[in-house]
């Protein structure tokens, strides 16, 4: 079976929540929709839900994530912090944030090593210990109170010493980041404004537990739900797994080989056996397929889960505007986007105008479409602004 480009999109647009009669109600369907919001840029949270809710309020995401607990920000797929539905916990732990905390820990102790021989890992486990006490016995607390209760957490590491971007980095950071990775900790209320990337630690139930490859599974289902088809290096590169983790879990789950523009690619079966490409059922066609679509504008932020959501992204971005839309370290800037194509680029300026450049010409239609979502953004974020974290080359130029 052949899922062409035009079918991509289409379905990109559907599940991915694009387009307006597809918005949500709460910011925990854009979650599970999205399988986690990336959540390394802390306003890209916030924007991501936007754009995705009927009726976008930065208290509806405030309260799935620190009144009702529903949301969760964990460290899980490529060492990448996300938002989580809360009780899918279990599954983005045992696939994934497990070995991810094994190799931080490894990382903390080489550093720990190079700059004091005695902090090794029985002085870490004694750190970890004291800081979860501390955080118990404060009731919630930030990286600075922590430290200030556990001496040895105040102490600095060097990092890149010698080079013209040498820093110093206190040690307390590092090991709440750690406990949080390991799930004994979670990240509650921001230590400022919702762009903040800076908040308040509470003690974390262990999460339940689960056997890896079924937690691996669950994930790969997950994510060829919400973002297949996609090929293996897709789900390589997005999860942060070894090639044969990949390979085990799209076995585990069924999944079907289909035929894309850029080689071969893998869908859920009962996808596949509903017509999710052409020649399927006029029904599947109409759900999935290319040719009756609403149209969809979009104004998504950086980081995005959609932008970064495949590492062969020729089917949606035009490989010409790759330098203007991300860094040099493949961060993606914010995109312009219609019909599941991304167009171009936007900014928020220091005054709160919405500036954006169409980088592929559409027609009239979707720049009017995009203005209107522009304006939209505009509105809803009021006095409000943001710098994104990672600037990208077209982020700057509409900034200056």
């Amino acid at each position: 079976m052949r899922v062409t480009t035009d079918q991509r999109r289409a379905r990109l647009v559907r599940r991915h929540l694009l387009a307006p009669s597809a918005r949500a109600r709460q910011a925990e369907e854009v979650a599970e929709a999205l399988v986690g919001l990336h959540a390394t840029d802390a306003a890209t949270v916030a924007l991501s839900a936007y754009a995705r809710l009927a009726q976008p309020e930065l208290a509806d995401v405030e309260r799935a994530l620190y009144e009702d607990g529903t949301l969760l920000r964990m460290h899980c797929m490529r060492r990448t912090l996300f938002v989580v539905p809360t009780r899918l916990v279990p599954v983005y732990h045992h696939s994934t944030a497990r070995a991810v905390a094994a190799q931080e820990r490894s990382r903390i102790l080489k550093l720990l090593a190079g700059e004091n021989p005695g902090w090794d890992a029985g002085w870490l486990a004694e750190a970890e210990r004291a800081a979860l006490d501390a955080v118990e016995r404060l009731g919630g607390a930030g990286a600075a109170e922590v430290s200030a209760e556990v001496p040895r957490l105040g102490e600095t590491v060097v990092l890149a010493r010698g080079k013209p971007y040498e820093a110093r980095q206190r040690i307390g950071g590092w090991v709440l980041r750690l406990l949080a990775m390991d799930g004994r900790l979670r990240r509650g209320r921001p230590l400022g404004g919702w762009t903040s990337g800076q908040f308040r630690y509470h003690v974390a139930p262990e999460p339940a537990p689960m056997d890896v490859s079924t937690a691996q599974a669950e994930l790969v289902r997950r994510w060829l739900e919400s973002y297949g088809p996609g090929t293996t290096a897709d789900v390589k590169w997005w999860t942060g797994w070894p090639v044969r983790d990949v390979r085990r879990a799209l076995a585990e789950v069924g999944a079907v080989e289909v035929r894309l523009d850029e080689g071969s690619g893998w869908m859920l079966p009962s996808e596949a056996a509903g017509g999710g490409g052409d020649g399927g059922p006029a029904e599947a066609g109409r759900a999935d397929g290319a040719g009756d679509e609403e149209p969809a504008a979009a104004l998504l932020p950086g980081l995005d889960p959609t932008t970064m959501g495949w590492k062969q992204r020729d089917w949606y971005l035009d490989p010409e505007h790759t330098p203007l839309l991300f860094d040099s370290a493949g961060n993606a800037g914010p995109t312009v986007w219609w019909n599941g194509e991304i167009i171009g680029g936007w900014a928020c300026r220091a005054d709160g105008e919405i500036v954006w450049r169409r980088l592929a010409d559409r027609g009239a239609e979707a720049e009017t479409a995009v203005e209107a979502e522009a304006a939209r953004l505009a509105e809803w974020l009021g006095d409000s602004r943001f710098v994104p974290s990672f600037p990208t080359p077209l982020a700057r130029e509409l900034t200056r």
